[in-house]
């Protein structure tokens, strides 16, 4: 979600002009918060997760499924019902770039004891029934990572997919300027259209998305989309791919993060490099999101869609042009995999070459910070702010944080490093951030115990599972393709505890800083690295079972701890369907299916319906849950039966 002012949004130029003076007064309002509690220990852990949904609508008569653009009136009905009647209230919302989206948290951050871990899915029953009960009959609160789409009418990106309906608004004076994305679904809040329309102008030209089409039997070969009216459309789409033109192509996506607060700096820093090398692992395992614009993609994931839905580089910084107005060439987007690692560990391994402000660099050495820290920092902020309110230019650095979270919060990597906020009792924490919202609630329980369990193992263990940045890079791009879970293979650390002592401290002599030997790492299944292989590496899911031996757990928390591993296990082994495989067999066995790549209206009711059904436990999925699933009727949902 980021950092959401209030206030009146300054045009893309008047922020320009103020872009120095937001820099400037982000690294005062940083070096203000690091010398405060730089040296703050004993943070005990908390952590919590976050779900995105999506609201939909189901014409039953006519087949047909559409997103509702409601979601500002629904989040100011729970919010009221919900933290502003109680403050203890058990579940939060927020409010997402689509004005068809919602965000749910817990209302208060989980602890440390294993019996939170058991607690995590009724959290998120009660955040689904909660936003369910303000529905009606025919509308349904979905958690699907990219709305699938139909060919026709009702897809994301055509007149129709949205409830009401309008038409996009290509011409000057729209926030987006899409052929296929109209600005009435976009979130009603100010940041979203500005963040919308700046990225369009500091980037000089609509943003370009290009999803590879999958080749089925009957799609045309070469595929090729005609914008006769769109010139820069004509220009940016490509043979055998799917254009798309907007932020609400990946921002109007919904995604799963979990954030944890680290006991100290040290190991959240620790915690941000050990992590960044399992965001491709658990994004490919997560896999739900293979149709884009009414196709059948041949991607699994949306990181790539969204990376670039938002990426404001200008042709110079894209290195398509030589460097005239713009100071930088820079290599990524704005929402891409995360540059340097932070602790001392992580930095023989990080070769990616890093675009830093000097300036700013040297600044943050002379305040003592130290090399890893300092370029971290100075490479977020050379970056220019998006979005700024005329109410929050001129702020007290020493009591306010704005600034800094105006850039910090606009670079969407696979790992966050947060700060605590300005005289607060939060402490340094680490966001992850690459998963993709799975379809229930079970599901989603399970991806953040996993995750959860495997930073308490990380940290009891000592392990080290850093790769040179490079190879996981290599690996981001290789997990959201079609079946990467099963088909690809990934770099990944051989012996884990290796020179794994004093993790938190230092790193130990293992090898001298020079020696970055290929002999560290080689390329495994996933399957391997989950479940583990003989002679090769152990297995995450063994090496949490035998952690959990070793733990006080009760009956019923290790009994539901074990249901969500047998669910990676399986996924990871391919005994189970990621959603994604699942949506593709679903569309593949369609009766309206021609094998041509293309879903129409009722195909796409068909999944969603489908999709809503086995959500709330109204239908079994046995190829995508398993039976570690727990059939427990689910009472919150209102949708109507299709017949």
């Amino acid at each position: 979600m980021g950092l959401l002012s209030q206030g009146s949004p300054l045009s893309w130029e008047e922020t320009q002009r103020h872009a120095d003076h937001v820099r400037r007064h982000g690294i005062l309002q940083f070096l203000h918060i690091y010398h405060a509690v730089k040296d703050r220990h004993k943070d005990v852990l908390k952590w919590g997760d976050e779900v995105e949904y999506m609201l939909v609508s189901f014409d039953h008569e006519n087949k047909r499924v559409q997103l509702i653009l409601s979601g500002e009136e629904i989040l100011e009905t729970l919010q009221e019902q919900g933290e502003r009647t109680n403050p203890n209230h058990p579940t939060l919302w927020r409010p997402e770039y689509g004005s068809y989206m919602i965000e749910g948290t817990p209302g208060q951050p989980y602890g440390g004891t294993m019996s939170e871990f058991n607690t995590v899915e009724d959290n998120m029953r009660k955040r689904r029934k909660e936003a369910t009960s303000l529905l009606e009959g025919h509308q349904a609160l979905c958690t699907i990572t990219s709305f699938p789409s139909s060919s026709i009418c009702c897809r994301l990106g055509c007149p129709g997919f949205t409830l009401p309906e309008f038409k996009p608004n290509p011409v000057e004076g729209g926030a987006s300027k899409s052929l296929f994305f109209p600005d009435e679904a976009i979130n009603k809040h100010p940041r979203f259209s500005t963040l919308t329309r700046n990225i369009r102008h500091r980037r000089g030209e609509k943003v370009v998305i290009n999803v590879p089409i999958f080749k089925d039997k009957n799609t045309p070969s070469p595929f090729i989309e005609t914008f006769p009216e769109d010139d820069e459309a004509a220009k940016a789409s490509k043979p055998d791919h799917v254009y798309m033109d907007a932020m609400g192509f990946g921002m109007g996506n919904c995604c799963l993060q979990v954030t944890f607060q680290a006991c100290s700096i040290a190991e959240a820093r620790y915690l941000y490099d050990q992590l960044a090398t399992i965001c491709p692992i658990v994004m490919a395992l997560s896999a739900a999101s293979p149709f884009y614009r009414g196709h059948v993609s041949d991607i699994d994931c949306r990181w790539g869609v969204i990376s670039a839905s938002v990426d404001d580089r200008t042709r110079e910084e894209r290195g398509l042009e030589p460097l005239k107005k713009n100071k930088y060439r820079i290599s990524k987007s704005r929402y891409d995999s995360i540059d340097s690692y932070l602790s001392e560990c992580g930095e023989k391994y990080n070769d990616i070459d890093l675009t830093i402000d000097k300036e700013i660099y040297e600044q943050l050495l002379r305040e003592g910070l130290d090399h890893l820290l300092a370029q971290h920092v100075a490479h977020l902020f050379i970056r220019d702010p998006l979005t700024l309110f005329e109410e929050k230019i001129h702020l007290d650095d020493a009591n306010e944080s704005d600034h800094f979270e105006n850039i910090q919060s606009t670079n969407w990597q696979t790992m966050r490093f947060k700060p605590p906020p300005p005289n607060s009792d939060i402490g340094w924490r680490v966001e992850f951030r690459p998963m993709e919202v799975q379809l229930t609630d079970f599901e989603n329980s399970a991806y953040v115990v996993f995750v959860v369990l495997l930073t308490r193992v990380i940290l009891s263990y000592k392990l080290d599972f850093l790769i040179p940045l490079s190879k996981v890079d290599e690996n981001m791009k290789v997990a959201q393709k079609r079946d990467a879970v099963l088909q690809e293979m990934f770099y990944f650390r051989k012996d884990i505890c290796k020179g794994g002592n004093a993790v938190v401290d230092g790193c130990g002599k293992a090898q001298s800083s020079t020696e970055l030997a290929t002999e560290e790492y080689t390329l495994m299944s996933i399957n391997t690295i989950i479940n583990g292989k003989e002679g090769v590496f152990p297995g995450l899911i063994p090496i949490l079972n035998s952690y959990l031996e070793n733990m006080e757990v009760d009956v019923d928390t290790r009994c539901s701890i074990l249901n969500y591993l047998k669910l990676i296990k399986k996924r990871a082994s391919g005994e189970l369907m990621t959603v994604a495989r699942w949506m593709r067999e679903f569309i593949a066995n369609h009766p309206d299916y021609k094998q041509d790549s293309v879903i129409t209206d009722e195909m796409n009711y068909s999944l969603i319906f489908k999709c809503n059904q086995i959500a709330n436990e109204l239908c079994e999925c046995p190829e995508l849950l398993g039976p570690a699933f727990r059939k427990v009727k689910y009472s919150g949902s209102k949708t109507e039966s299709s017949n």
